[in-house]
């Protein structure tokens, strides 16, 4: 296999550090368990010396990997080579600058930026990491991939290997713990699809077994080549903002991928010195999956240069499965107990001087409503960096004057189910998908309005509603 010799695969444990070819197939680092980062000898390679460098490649947008928003970039993750990149063209998403949302979340005219991942072809972020572990799976030359997935990781694997025909994609999902809107695409991209009895946590465990005894290539975010392509995600933000980086990035926090992608991406491009500075991070839980929120919140867990508290949190998971306790919110995407990541997040939230907070199912469906109402409509998940970013501003954390980015991490129609229950007139609907999770109102719907099939009625309805 032909691999470029100034990328490698490195220990994020400094206790270990131990470095890995490219050429092996890893999720831990077999020396010590911890997770691994791509890492870079920039000396040897040729990253960008200034931004005019990136943008001369969308001049030669005819060029696939130009074309893709991800692989545009690729001089600021340089692990293959242009012949072994997989692009379907993901990346093409907007940053929406909007005073509609930014009013509900308290900032001033101009100051609030969504960046619409759900405008990705399988229509969430999970594109931007799929292509990276794609091609680092055809570089090793895997015939079968998998994931766990509460239902976005498994539309992206199931659409590449669809679309490509390179390898068989294998999915574990848990016992209703994924959305329709989501799971159609995983069985009509082909995909084989096992539902275990369990959540996502459990799913989790299963394909990290069963992809360790059957050599299958596991791509869910534990995968390092993953964030490798979710660190694109800021490169676009600040191609849009022109390179000048914003007072605060607000995401999000499920498996914590993509918090940890983008702080990793921050750290390189001030050592590049093609920033001068590091936006804040803030990452966001929904309070019925508030792991990371409890750990950092309330028992003080920091990175403290690697040697972060492990017992501390081993004790925490301890007793949530003595308690039995299960990740639940309306926020499927973001519904997990156990996040992969976080190790890799809190070294994230030191680089990038970050904050977590927890927001609810009904503070998330507010927002997303708000987010709706704006044209940008996104799943619930997504709509958890815009309640965050509004709690932090009620809490004089943000300011009124901050630009602030918040990451719209996938597409409304992935959970339609529970957009048309809160803006139903129909009560059972209501109670039955956002009720029993603690909504109790729907402060901001749209409803649709009964009339006589009668012109005067029509007529009479437009004049009064519209």
């Amino acid at each position: 296999m032909t691999t470029t010799p100034a990328a490698f695969q490195r220990c994020i444990s400094p206790e270990c550090g131990q470095t890995y070819d490219l050429s092996q197939v890893l999720v831990a680092c077999p020396k010590c368990g911890d997770l691994l980062d791509i890492a870079y000898d920039w000396d040897r390679c040729a990253p960008p010396k200034t931004w005019k460098d990136i943008e001369a490649n969308w001049a030669k947008r005819t060029n696939p990997l130009n074309f893709s928003g991800v692989w545009r970039f690729r001089s600021l993750f340089p692990y293959a080579t242009d012949e072994q990149i997989v692009t379907l063209g993901e990346g093409q998403t907007l940053l929406q600058q909007t005073d509609h949302v930014g009013k509900f979340v308290g900032l001033d005219a101009g100051k609030l930026h969504l960046q619409y991942e759900g405008m990705n072809p399988s229509g969430s972020f999970k594109d931007n990491g799929m292509t990276a572990a794609f091609t680092h799976a055809r570089m090793v030359g895997a015939k079968r991939a998998a994931c766990a997935s509460t239902g976005n990781t498994s539309a992206s694997l199931a659409m590449y290997c669809s679309v490509t025909r390179l390898m068989k994609a294998v999915i574990f999902i848990g016992t209703g713990k994924i959305s329709y809107g989501k799971l159609s695409q995983a069985l009509d991209y082909g995909a084989l699809t096992l539902q275990i009895a369990g959540d996502f946590d459990d799913a989790m465990a299963r394909v990290k077994e069963v992809s360790k005894d059957m050599g299958i290539y596991l791509v869910n975010s534990v995968n390092p080549f993953r964030l490798e392509g979710q660190k694109s995600v800021m490169f676009r933000v600040l191609e849009a903002l022109q390179w000048e980086p914003p007072d605060w990035i607000v995401v999000p926090g499920g498996n914590l991928g993509n918090s940890s992608a983008f702080g990793k991406a921050f750290v390189e491009l001030k050592d590049l010195g093609l920033i001068s500075r590091i936006p804040r991070l803030a990452v966001i839980n929904a309070s019925g999956a508030d792991t990371l929120d409890q750990l950092y919140n309330n028992h003080d867990v920091r990175w403290n240069d690697g040697y972060f508290p492990r017992e501390t949190i081993g004790d925490y998971y301890k007793k949530m499965d003595e308690e039995q306790r299960k990740a639940s919110t309306l926020a499927s995407a973001i519904e997990i107990n156990r996040p992969v990541n976080l190790h890799k997040c809190l070294r994230a939230l030191n680089d990038c001087d970050g904050v977590v907070r927890q927001v609810s199912d009904q503070e998330i469906m507010d927002a997303k409503s708000q987010v709706g109402g704006g044209g940008m409509g996104c799943e619930p998940a997504s709509a958890a960096s815009v309640a965050g970013a509004k709690i932090l501003r009620e809490q004089g954390i943000i300011a009124p004057s901050d630009r602030v980015v918040c990451i719209l991490t996938g597409h409304l129609l992935k959970d339609p189910n529970a957009t048309v229950a809160y803006h139903t007139t129909d009560q059972e609907t209501f109670n039955d998908v956002l009720g029993s999770r603690g909504v109790k109102r729907a402060t901001f719907a749209n409803r649709a309005v009964a009339v006589k099939n009668d012109m005067d009625d029509i007529v009479q309805a437009i004049q009064l509603y519209g």
